[in-house]
């Protein structure tokens, strides 16, 4: 059996593709969550890692829960109201917590739908391209549930409160003019050029020192819930950490010299 998610290295560069085609690349199995609580903890260890690049195999980037296993109470959907809630926190819950984690920057290349908790996929990831053929759909009362995995705590930082109530309270969808009008995403590109451009997007970060990189993305994460003065606090700890590493010496010297830096991660 193939991987559920296939893990190709260019580079500093890594694409992760949610590899279930045939049944719309959901994420709600046991054996996709392990897989990317997997993926995660590697690049973290990992400094040679320094972009990922996350869409999904075929014409759809994810269609969030297998609804056949919601059908026949199966896997996350089966089991009394208790066995249920376990099934959540030890199971694709996993997923926003581990990706909310990833110290090197996450780039959604959205090739196609990306329903449900294959929304919230997408909106886990801190940068989201999207081919012209992509659309979103925070879809879950259109099953007769709610978002279980984060979708109510992801959509609004990205695209406002009010727009998140529309799109969760309604589940309609969201076309990729849409999404990039809302800021959903950062641009809107051919089917044809998308992971091209998603590529040149994470060469574009991984270009620079990834301590750097990595401390910037925490302070992104830490200053959504912290005060300002705490805030300060960390950046000044983490700021007097990267100015004692080579590439930051690096930095300075190849722009005081007019050449392009060479970064180790040293």
């Amino acid at each position: 059996m193939d991987s559920p998610v296939l893990v190709q290295r260019d580079g500093f560069i890594e694409t992760w593709t949610i590899n279930l085609p045939a049944q719309s690349n959901p994420i709600s199995g046991m054996e996709v969550v392990d897989a990317l609580v997997a993926c995660v903890e590697a690049v973290n260890a990992d400094y040679g890692v320094r972009a990922v690049i996350v869409t999904g195999a075929g014409s759809t980037f994810s269609a969030g829960g297998n609804v056949k296993d919601m059908a026949n109470r199966r896997g996350l959907f089966g089991g009394k109201p208790h066995e249920q809630r376990d099934g959540y926190r030890a199971g694709i819950q996993r997923i926003p917590r581990i990706m909310y984690n990833c110290d090197v920057p996450l780039i959604a290349a959205v090739n196609g739908p990306a329903i449900g908790a294959g929304c919230d996929l997408a909106l886990m990831c801190d940068l989201r391209i999207a081919s012209g053929k992509a659309f979103f759909a925070e879809s879950f009362v259109k099953l007769g549930i709610i978002p279980g995995d984060g979708g109510a705590w992801l959509l609004p930082k990205a695209v406002g409160m009010a727009r998140a109530a529309e799109m969760i309270l309604t589940g309609d969808r969201v076309d990729a003019i849409k999404a990039l009008e809302w800021g959903l995403v950062s641009s809107v590109v051919a089917p044809e050029k998308l992971l091209d451009e998603a590529r040149a997007l994470a060469g574009r970060v991984a270009a620079n020192p990834p301590h750097s990189v990595r401390m910037a993305k925490r302070l992104l994460r830490e200053g959504q819930h912290q005060s300002l003065d705490s805030l300060l606090e960390l950046s000044a700890a983490m700021q007097a950490l990267v100015q004692q590493t080579t590439d930051h010496t690096e930095a300075v010297n190849a722009f005081m010299e007019k050449r392009t830096a060479a970064f180790t991660g040293e």
